[in-house]
Parts: C-alpha cells; structure tokens; sequence
C-alpha cells in the first residue's frame, strides 16, 4: 500500500507526474468512482442492485480508505488533515446505514443516525477549514479579510435565492424536529459554500494547486447536495441518475487534499493571486443582480440582506484598495529615493538610464567618489558622515541641470549622466561639481573640507550599454584617484593601469606578509649636545621589478584596501624591535614612527601600542607618534580622548608638518602635546627670506613658551642649520645629517661617527644616497 504506479504507460507529461505520484489506494479510489460513473451513466434511472445496493458504497467507502491510509502512513496527524477524514468517514457511515435501513423495506424515519453521519460532515469540515485558515494566515491583513468576506456573502446571497424553495419550506409545524433538520441541509451549505468561495478571494492562504481539490471537492459536495434538497422539494429526485456519484466525486477530491496536503508557508508576504480579485468582483455583481431582480420580481429578504452587505463590504474594499494603491505609489517613489540624501537612488539611476542613452546620441557618465571618507565616519563616527553625505548630494543637486539625470549609487559615490556633453564639457562640468563640493562645510562646530575624484565615460565612444559605462567611469575615477588629477576621461589604457592597480595590490599583500617591506631610518640630531638621540621611522617597497618605491606611490592602495591599520601595527613592531636591539647594544635612541588619521582612530590603538612596548621592555619615551594637524582639527575632543590614553603610557607626541594646516593654535592649549615640528618648506627659506626667518622664530617662540620641544626637518645646507641655532631649535634632521639608511647601514653610520668623536653635524661619515628621498613612512592622509 502506497506505492506510486508503475512507470511502464507512457502518459502526458504533467498527468503522467500526478498519476506518478498517487499512492496505490488513491489509483483504486479513481478506478472505483470512475466506474461508478460509468456504470450511473449506462443503467439510466431507477434502482440497481449492483450499482446501488454494491458499487456505489464501495466508492462512498474508498475516500475514507485513501484519508486513514494518508493519515497512518505518512503520519498527518494534524486538525485539518484528521478532521476532513472523520467527516468523509461519517458521511460512509450515514449513507452506509441508509441503504441498511432502506434493503429492509420498513423505510427510513425523517429523522435517522443517517442524518447524524451526513450532517457531521459539515461541522468537521469547518473545523478542517477554520484550521486551515488559522495555520497558514496569522495574522489577516484588512484587504484579505474584505476580499474572503465579499466572496463569502456574494455566494451566499445567490445560494439564498437559488435555496429559498427548501430554506422556506411550507410545513404545519416549521420548528418540529424533522423540519429543523431539513432546513439544516441547505443552510449548512449555504455556509460551506460561502466559507469555500470566502478561502478562494484569501490570497494570503497561499493554498496553490494544492488547495484546488479541497475547494473543488467542497464545491461538488454542496452544490450535490442544494440540488438533492431542490430536487425532493418538488418531488423529481429519482434515484440512481448521476447526481448520486455527485457526494462520492466530492469527497474523493476531500481525500485527494488529505493525501497531498500544502506545505507550509514560509513567512513573508503572500504573493498576489488574480482569482482573489475575480471572486470578489463576480460576487459584487451578482449581489447588484439580485437587488435588481428585486425591482421586477418578489427576492427573498434574507438575499437582500446578504447582497447589501455584499455591496457594502465591496464599497469598503474599493476604498482600502484605493488607499493600497497610493500607499504603492508611494513605496514606488521610496524605493527609487536614496533615504539619506534625498537624491534617486541605485535603482532609479539604473532604471532611467537606459532610455536616456537610447534616445540622446552623445553625452558623458560621471562618477564621484568622496576622498577620505573613511577618515571621516572612523575619525568622527557615521553620523557625521552621513550629514556630509547628505551635504554633499544637496551641493550636486544644485549644480546639475534638469536634464542631467542625478543618483547616489553607493556609500560615498554619486552619478551624474549629461546628455549631449563632449569631453570638453564633460571635463568643465566635472571642475564645476569639484568645486561645488570642495567648499568647506561646518558640522556641529567642526569644519571639513570634502574633495571628490571623478571618472568620465563618454557615449557612445564607449558603448551604449550602462553596465560598460560604469565600469569605465569606475576605472577612470580611480585612475583620477591615484593620480590626485581631480577628474580623469576614460582611455583605453585604463584599462591596462586597472589591472596593474589590482595586481599591485595582490602584490602589496604578499610584501606586507613575506617582509618585502623594508623601514629606513633618518637620524635627528640634538642642537644643543650634537649628539644623535633618536630617528624617524621611514618605510620602503622593494619591488622585485619596479625598485625601491616610494611610500606615496602604494600607501593609497594601502588605504583603499583597508590594510593601514595593519601596515601600522607592522611599522611599530618593526621599530620598537630595532630600538629594543639598539639598547640591547648600548645606544638609547627614540624612534619616531608617522600614524595615518584611520589608525589614530581606532580606540584599541593606545591599549596595543602599551602592549607593544611592554613586551620589549622599552621605556615608553622611546617611542614618539607622529600626527598631522588634521587628524586634530577634524574632532578635537575625540583627539584629545586618544592622545591622553596615549600621553598616560608615557609616549611622546609630536605635531607633525605643523604650519601647513587650516586650524587655530587652540589645540596647543587644550591637547596633550611634546613636540612640534617645523615643516621643511619653512626651513628651505630660512638666510634668504626674512620673512621666513620671521616665522619661524615666532613658532620656536611659541613652542618653548608651551613647553614643547621644537624639530626642523629638512635641513640640507649648513646655512639653514645655523639659523635654527640660532634661533633656539632643539632637534633638527635632514641631509646635511644623514639621509634616511637601512638599520644596518645606520648601525654602522653610528658608530664611526662616536669613533671619530664628531658631533659636526655636517656630512662627516655620508651613508649612500636614499632611493627614495623626503617622503615620510605613513602617509597622514
């Protein structure tokens, strides 16, 4: 018992599947009930024993089979599954016994257990379709509630005019027991109808194909059993006509639903089902026909009751669809709006595009990319960034024509498509929005000063296609990035510099793993002793194939990738290692190491540099952090919070290129600072510009009166160096000391300067010359 059917009949594909897929005892119900069918439709009217007193229950009886065989054997023990089958059980026994009582030619009461079996299929079957509806829709939203109820009092209305004949019935005794139950008949199907016709409009129940048998084998069972009661109503219902396999078609359908039951619904919006709106529609006619037929013939009142509320309910659901349909229109403007800044977004960009492309013949892509985002929402946390954000695309929007199609298509990346532009004014629009952009903006107190790459694709030089157009803009915008040019028109070799740029960072990766990094160091020499006390950190690439590069020329695609923090955390182990083997080996020297402002940011940087320090067993004054005026400006009591953790280990800090920045000096007041140190395009001027000379004294001036320390890079002739001697600097470093050398090299250049007892700081002992001069190790920006 249960086997699918053998394979071995080739039948049409999707038949050939059902029928695959019935269990043994549903292909036997089928056999049965269609040659009960058969053998209805060639006998004709009247009494057959074979037929009627055999066949007939046989096929009564194999519903119930294949529900309890479902039920066992595949253990669906669930209230829908287990109440259809009691109900087609009952409905075997009541009829079961009416042919029992009627072989005994006593006749049959007009109240009998048959009519107790028979009429507890309906009570069994709403509690089958109550549970249905209870599992697989929760919680009912209006809509569905208004589409089941419309189709449910529409149906109901028909079917009272259709049954008035038997729900008004003229008996002497219309409340004796015998009426009662002959009015239960149709008034039950009256409401199982409507409740079949209610499940159909309810799109959320998601019963699918599945759900086709059920509603089918309600159907037939009702529709059977209103023309049974019509039928006895005026004395024509002969027996043995095929409206007998009418009960048996209906509750095979029952059983074909126990059977192969619907799956679960997952959560989630229900998907839209046309009938829905169908049934509700037909109902609401059919209940403005019945008022109308009440205009020209006598109606039932109560089908004039159930086609107003009908009507009224179809008024209601007009209204909610009305309200769906804008709340739509508005989903549909928010789901191509960006939320943040109010501009089109991704969706809308890719969805308007295309006919601009399609009807214009030339015009140009923009893309716009933030530079230091990053910086911003690590620096200043999200929310900042996000009013630059929306700062921003209000600076675009109004600088864009109305013909110009505008969309934020990214986290901090803009689209701007300029119908009939060339290069040339591709190039000057772009200027244009750089300029809009770059103005300086002020959020809560804090000042920035945004700058945008952009990259252009122009059309149809590079196609028509958007997907094309993007991805050539994208690689123009960075290629605008790398080169820091503002904005870059795509060319055919950006393509080639794209596929450098990916496997230079590939290559990036594997140095910053296998050690193909190499730090050089560039001794500070004390003024007042002459002797050397410490070194600022400076980091090289040894390219296998391009030489030693400069930090400028990788430490971009290092921030791009998000692989600063990393590159940070290996200069400071690096240099702390080398300072630990210098001490080791007699020489105390500090070592000066450069941090970005995205590794500054980072709260756990003050806890890991402690850590460092402690492993190796440094005092923390050998190491000094080197920061830009920016990082400061930028959040001022974010970097305080970090530079007093970083002050509390004992770590010096130093103002690095000071003089270049944009901010007031009250930093110097507020922030926990050692040193500053002098920028080197103020040292090249000092002997030959007075002015020069003027500013620098003013800043040493300024730096003792605060208790700072103050180094001049960029020394190169002796003139300079005999200036800030004069003028009381406390360190200085550059050429005329010692170019930058490998730690080695720097070991070596040492001690033959102890050894000679020189504490000139002229060339003395000269290391060779840097491959790479004048660029610091971590780029602060």
């Amino acid at each position: 018992m249960g086997e699918p059917l053998a394979a071995g009949v080739r039948w049409p594909g999707r038949l050939r599947r059902r029928v695959r897929a019935m269990s043994g005892p549903a292909v036997a119900m089928w056999l049965v009930v269609a040659g009960y069918l058969v053998a209805l439709a060639m006998h004709g009217n009247g009494y057959s024993l074979w037929i009627d007193g055999w066949l007939g229950p046989v096929a009564i009886w194999m519903p119930a089979l294949v529900c309890w065989a479902a039920v066992v054997r595949r253990r669906l023990w669930s209230i829908p599954s287990v109440a259809v089958s009691l109900a087609v059980t009952c409905f075997a026994l009541g009829d079961q016994y009416y042919i029992l009582a009627s072989d005994d030619g006593a006749g049959i009461p007009d109240i009998s257990l048959a009519d107790a079996g028979y009429l507890a299929v309906y009570p069994l079957m709403f509690i089958a379709l109550a549970a249905t509806v209870r599992r697989r829709a929760p919680q009912w939203a209006q809509s569905v509630l208004l589409d089941a109820a419309v189709g449910a009092l529409g149906a109901a209305a028909v079917l009272a005019v259709v049954l008035d004949p038997v729900l008004s019935p003229e008996t002497e005794d219309p409340l004796s027991a015998a009426a009662v139950v002959s009015a239960a008949y149709p008034l039950m199907d009256l409401v199982l109808i409507s409740a079949a016709v209610g499940m159909a409009a309810a799109p959320k129940l998601q019963l699918g194909r599945s759900g086709v048998p059920l509603i089918a084998g309600l159907f037939v069972f009702a529709f059977s059993d209103a023309a049974y009661a019509l039928l006895t109503a005026e004395d024509a219902y002969v027996i043995g006509t095929l409206l007998d396999a009418g009960w048996v078609l209906g509750l095979a359908l029952m059983a074909v639903w126990v059977e192969h039951p619907p799956a679960e619904v997952a959560p989630g919006p229900a998907p839209g089902q046309p009938h829905a709106l169908a049934v509700s529609t037909t109902a609401t006619l059919a209940g403005l026909s019945i008022l109308t037929m009440g205009a020209f013939t006598l109606v039932p009142g109560r089908a004039v009751l159930l086609s107003c509320l009908t009507l009224v309910l179809a008024a209601l659901r007009a209204q909610v669809a009305f309200r769906d349909l804008a709340k739509m229109a508005d989903l549909r403007v928010l789901s191509r709006t960006d939320d943040l800044t109010g501009l089109p977004n991704r969706r809308a960009f890719h969805a308007d595009v295309p006919d601009v492309l399609a009807a214009e013949k030339r015009g140009a892509l923009l893309i716009m990319d933030l530079d230091k985002f990053k910086e911003v929402n690590d620096g200043l946390g999200h929310e900042y960034g996000d009013m630059l954000l929306a700062e921003v695309g209000q600076r675009l929007a109004g600088h864009v024509r109305t013909v110009d199609v505008l969309a934020r298509i990214g986290g901090d990346e803009f689209a701007v498509l300029l119908p009939a532009a060339g290069r040339t004014h591709a190039a000057a629009r772009a200027a244009e929005l750089r300029a809009a952009v770059g103005a300086p903006v002020t959020l809560d107190g804090i000042t920035l000063r945004p700058d945008v790459s952009i990259g252009i694709a122009l059309w149809p030089d590079e196609g028509n296609d958007l997907s094309g157009l993007l991805r050539k803009a994208d690689v123009a915008m960075y290629r605008a990035k790398t080169s820091r040019s503002g904005h870059h028109v795509y060319s055919a070799a950006d393509d080639t510099r794209g596929a450098e740029r990916l496997r230079d960072l590939e290559e990036l990766r594997i140095a910053l793993t296998c050690g193909h990094l190499t730090l050089y160091y560039q001794p500070k020499l004390d003024v007042a002793s002459g002797l050397i006390d410490g070194v600022e950190v400076l980091i090289r690439w040894d390219h296998g194939n391009r030489g030693m590069l400069k930090p400028g020329e990788f430490l971009p695609l290092l921030e791009e990738a998000g692989l600063m923090p990393r590159m940070t955390d290996w200069v400071l182990e690096q240099a702390l290692d080398q300072a630990r083997s210098w001490q080791s080996g007699g020489r105390s020297l500090t070592v000066a190491v450069n941090i970005s402002a995205a590794s500054l940011a980072d709260d756990t940087l003050p806890d890991r540099v402690a850590a460092m320090i402690a492993a190796r067993r440094l005092p923390p004054a050998a190491l000094t952090l080197e920061i830009t005026e920016d990082f400061l400006v930028a959040d001022p009591a974010r970097a305080r919070l970090i530079l007093l953790r970083l002050r509390q280990t004992g770590i010096r800090i130093s103002i690095d290129d000071f003089g270049t920045g944009y901010s007031s000096l009250a930093y110097l007041r507020d922030l926990p600072l050692d040193e500053l140190k002098l920028d080197q395009s103020f040292v090249a001027s000092l002997g030959a510009d007075p002015r020069a000379t003027t500013l620098v004294q003013t800043t040493v001036t300024l730096a003792h009166g605060l208790g700072l320390r103050m180094v001049a890079e960029g020394v190169e002739n002796r003139e300079a160096f005999e200036e800030l001697q004069r003028l009381g600097c406390d360190e200085v470093q550059g050429y005329l000391i010692a170019r930058p050398m490998p730690a080695a090299d720097l070991t070596g250049w040492l001690a033959a300067r102890s050894g000679a007892g020189n504490t000139d700081p002229g060339p003395g002992s000269r290391p060779p010359a840097d491959p790479a001069r004048g660029v610091k190790s971590i780029s602060p920006g």
